[in-house]
C-alpha cells in the first residue's frame, strides 16, 4: 500500500513499516498522530511489562532505558520524514542518526506507560534533518533531546505500464 501524499494527518503501524527498516523488538514507536508534514507530530510508544530490555534494566524495578527513549523520539522523526520523501517520488534508502544534543532525562518511564513523542522540526539542510524532542507520560515531561539524522533516498521508479 503506497503512501498517498503529504497530508498525512497519522500514521499507524503499517505505514511505520512503510517508512523506516526497524522491526521488532527494535521498533520503538507504535503510532503517529498529529502529523504536520515535516514539521511536527506526536508518536505513541506503549511500555508493557514483557519488554525483553526490562527483564534486566532493572530486576524488581523495572525502568524503560533512556537510550530507547531517544531513539524513539529518533524513529518518530524519522517516520516524518521518510513519509514527506515518499510523497514527493523519494524512496528512503537508510537513516542514520547522526547527533543527539542536550539530551535531559526528568523522570523514570515504567511498565504500563504510554510515551508520547513530540517532535518538531529544527532545521533540515541536504539530506540532514534535526529536531528538538520531547517524551511525556501523562502530560509529564520524562526526557528531551536534539536530534539529528541523514536520511538517504533514491527517485523512485515509475511503476511499469502494461
Amino acid at each position: 500500500m503506497p503512501l498517498e501524499t503529504d497530508d498525512l494527518t497519522s500514521a499507524d503501524i503499517a505505514r511505520i513499516l512503510q517508512c523506516i527498516p526497524h522491526r521488532y523488538p527494535f521498533l520503538l514507536v507504535d503510532r503517529l498522530v498529529s502529523i504536520r508534514g515535516e514539521e511536527s507530530c506526536a508518536g505513541i510508544k506503549n511500555v508493557p511489562i514483557n519488554e525483553p530490555q526490562l527483564q534486566g534494566h532493572f530486576p524488581g524495578n523495572p525502568v524503560f532505558p533512556g537510550a530507547l527513549i531517544i531513539e524513539g523520539m529518533a524513529q518518530t522523526a524519522g517516520v516524518m520524514c521518510a513519509a514527506s520523501k515518499l510523497a514527493h517520488g523519494f524512496m528512503p534508502k537508510n537513516i542514520y542518526m547522526l547527533a543527539v544534543d542536550k539530551a535531559r532525562f526528568r523522570k523514570p518511564v515504567r511498565p504500563g506507560d504510554a510515551i508520547e513523542y513530540r517532535m518538531t522540526k529544527l532545521a533540515y539542510r541536504r539530506n540532514v534533518w534535526r529536531y528538538r524532542g520531547e517524551a511525556l507520560v501523562d502530560g509529564a515531561l520524562a526526557a528531551e533531546a536534539e536530534i539529528s539524522a541523514n536520511l538517504e533516498t533514491e527517485r523512485q521508479q515509475p511503476d511499469a505500464v502494461a
